[in-house]
């Protein structure tokens, strides 16, 4: 009788602990897995980037560091000419580590219209996405241009903005419709995320030669992209794309050139957290796969990068509630930073990171118009957390 009894508990407090873990996993926060996620205490050095006083930045949507430690800004500013929905707005501005200005990188371009991202590689190339002329441009360390992907539309051929259908019309190999990022594997290979129409990432070996189309438009399963908008490549060759319309970011395996995973960011959102500019959010997670309303949902991702050295860490950047989120390579969320807002120490859509070490970071902000430099103290968060 006594082993039934027992036998009996044991059957019950099984099938307790399992209905609390399911009834985990139904919430939208998933609190099990996440009430344990620091905030990681930090600091913003004030009035970093000094400018001339004839310049100003507009709209940054991108930021990059070299191995000088130079910060180059990718800015929608002062080239800005045109009306509202032909305008050219791309701009590079190289800052030498202290913050000083220092020139300006291919001033008048061809390929400038809508500036998006940029990225060094191993050797000191700097590489810029135009979203707008659908064009990546590659410099080398003295400003000159040394290799081009794509073609923006003729001005001869009544160029128009591309349609965006639904469903999505195929991509074309040799041809980007708003490309938004870039990344390199170990071996030199090329992968640009493409984009808000194609909706897939698309790879070269290190001369350029095409390889391959991969991921396709969708909702669900994994490969299926909407909007992959950041991209980012860890030591071993995994390539981390940033699918903020379908609010996780996927993983692809450079050997195979398939995703093979997927993570997610579900941090609890305070009741009190408020968008940079307007209403209130909901705090709660559209169920519906795909919802357009999913790009601004908690834990979105829209820019990406993963540090250097032996132990690398990634980090990924939502609009709302405007956080930062420092995660391992395997995707468990370590901790958190910032909220949306005007002043120092929060942001205004961050649309990209860069990460040159684990606690020095670099965020340029649409909304705010600025790049901030972040100093992280990790350690701090530590310390309150054991007390």
């Amino acid at each position: 009788m006594t082993g039934s009894w027992e036998n009996a508990v044991k059957k019950h407090l099984v099938a307790l602990a399992a209905a609390i873990v399911l009834a985990a996993v139904a919430l939208p926060w998933h609190p099990l897995a996440q009430t344990a996620v620091p905030e990681i205490p930090f600091d913003s050095v004030p009035n970093f980037l000094k400018l001339p006083p004839d310049l100003n930045l507009g709209e940054a949507s991108g930021v990059a560091v070299n191995s000088k430690g130079h910060i180059f800004v990718y800015t929608r500013s002062n080239s800005a000419t045109g009306p509202a929905y032909a305008a050219t707005a791309s701009q590079i501005f190289e800052f030498d580590q202290t913050g000083k200005y220092v020139r300006e990188i291919g001033k008048g371009l061809y390929a400038w219209s809508f500036a998006h991202a940029i990225r060094f590689d191993k050797d000191d190339n700097l590489w810029a996405v135009d979203k707008g002329s659908d064009m990546i441009v590659r410099f080398n360390p003295e400003g000159h241009v040394t290799m081009v992907f794509g073609r923006k539309k003729e001005a001869s051929d009544n160029a128009q903005p591309w349609e965006k259908v639904t469903p999505p019309l195929p991509p074309v190999n040799g041809q980007f419709r708003q490309p938004t990022d870039i990344t390199w594997d170990p071996e030199g290979n090329i992968y640009i995320s493409d984009g808000y129409v194609n909706s897939r990432v698309a790879k070269f070996d290190r001369n350029g030669d095409w390889i391959a189309s991969i991921g396709e438009p969708g909702r669900t399963k994994i490969g299926e992209l909407a909007t992959p908008h950041s991209i980012a490549a860890d030591a071993r060759g995994n390539v981390y794309v940033a699918d903020r319309g379908n609010r996780r970011i996927q993983v692809i395996d450079s050997k195979t050139n398939k995703f093979v995973r997927e993570i997610k960011i579900d941090v609890p959102v305070p009741p009190d957290a408020h968008p940079w500019m307007g209403n209130p959010l909901s705090l709660e997670i559209p169920t519906v796969p795909g919802a357009a309303q999913w790009t601004n949902a908690p834990g979105a991702p829209w820019a990406v990068c993963i540090t250097p050295g032996p132990t690398q860490y990634l980090y990924a950047a939502d609009s709302f509630p405007g956080r930062i989120y420092k995660l391992s390579l395997d995707g468990k969320v370590l901790g958190w930073m910032g909220k949306a807002g005007h002043q120092a120490k929060q942001f205004g859509w961050i649309h990209e990171i860069a990460c040159p070490s684990e606690n020095e970071i670099y965020v340029a902000e649409i909304l705010n118009w600025r790049v901030q430099k972040l100093i992280l103290h990790p350690t701090a968060a530590m310390s309150t957390a054991s007390k």
